[in-house]
């Protein structure tokens, strides 16, 4: 039930998007779903009728194998980083401005220019992109590289480079172009000569999901300066309500959180076993049947999409300092 708990206290658009991805990416790699109806293709939004539910369904299909968990782990973790912590976004309608701008540069560029079809992992690289200028100029250890952390999105685009060829590269490094335009479009590069922003938050966005006065965030309280205002019955609140407190003291307190903190650790590292258990399978019998049903060609290339088509394994690892 705690679990349930935490993840209705998650950020909540970065726990839709990434839940919606993993169910329906898992969906398809199971054989629930046909591929062919759900990915990106410009043919079957121009005819009549037009598939208009491909621009959707596209941006949630991850890579296959391992990229899929690793994907949606990106998603959650960058797009939560971006929701909740990030000085660009004070409300919520402006992180769904920018969500709305990355996913629609993402969507014409594959369409007339690199030809993607799953379009998860341009996303991903998208948030990776914008998130790592709240952190500039930090080291971070990709493996046994350490970098600034404002190079971390080029790290990926060469690991994708590498393991699934230059095309996967080429439809991820469209997430890449579609950050880089909303920072040039808000005025984040005034050399350039745009000093303004010309993608304001709608004032009818505003109103549906409400403007916050002060907002918590995991570094202190922010007071954004707005005016605060319900939104139209949509209530998407990070955290409506705290964790409680036992009343006698904060000790009792503690003891009545430990034992809820050691299956918390017993769950984190049976999802870590089971990871490394899934990787050993495909480093040594290489892709199962289930697996390899999309027949479309070009598979979708996620961060590590080459998992899909008898890869070596690869123990991806990240800390951040």
């Amino acid at each position: 039930m705690w679990l349930l708990e935490a993840f209705l206290h998650s950020p909540p658009i970065s726990r839709n998007l990434a839940a919606m991805s993993f169910i329906f990416s898992l969906l398809i790699y199971t054989g629930i779903l046909d591929y062919e109806p759900f990915h990106l293709s410009l043919p079957a939004l121009i005819q009549l009728p037009p598939e208009i539910w491909r621009l959707f369904t596209s941006l949630l299909i991850t890579g296959p194998g391992l990229a899929l968990i690793l994907d949606v782990y990106f998603l959650y973790v960058y797009g939560a980083k971006l929701e909740i912590a990030s000085p660009r976004f004070s409300q919520r309608a402006d992180f769904v401005t920018y969500l709305c701008f990355s996913c629609g540069i993402i969507l014409i560029l594959n369409l007339f220019i690199t030809s993607g079809q799953a379009l998860a992992s341009p996303l991903v690289l998208s948030f990776i992109t914008t998130s790592v200028r709240d952190t500039w100029d930090q080291p971070i250890t990709l493996f046994i590289l350490t970098m600034p952390c404002q190079y971390l999105p080029y790290a990926f685009l060469l690991l994708t480079l590498i393991l699934a060829g230059p095309q996967a590269a080429l439809i991820q490094g469209t997430g890449l172009a579609a950050a880089h335009l909303y920072d040039l479009l808000t005025g984040l590069y005034p050399s350039s000569g745009i000093e303004r922003n010309f993608l304001p938050t709608p004032t009818w966005l505003m109103k549906v999901f409400g403007t916050q006065d002060v907002v918590s965030r995991p570094y202190g309280t922010v007071v954004t300066g707005a005016t605060g205002k319900a939104a139209w019955g949509l209530d998407l609140s990070w955290k409506r309500f705290g964790p409680g407190r036992t009343l006698g003291g904060e000790g009792a307190g503690a003891e009545a959180e430990r034992p809820k903190g050691l299956v918390l650790a017993a769950i984190v590292m049976g999802v870590f076993l089971v990871v490394c258990g899934i990787s050993g399978y495909l480093f040594v019998y290489g892709t199962p049947g289930w697996a390899s049903g999309v027949d479309s060609g070009q598979l979708p290339g996620g961060t590590l999409a080459c998992w899909g088509r008898n890869c070596h394994s690869l123990s991806l690892e990240i800390r951040i300092f």
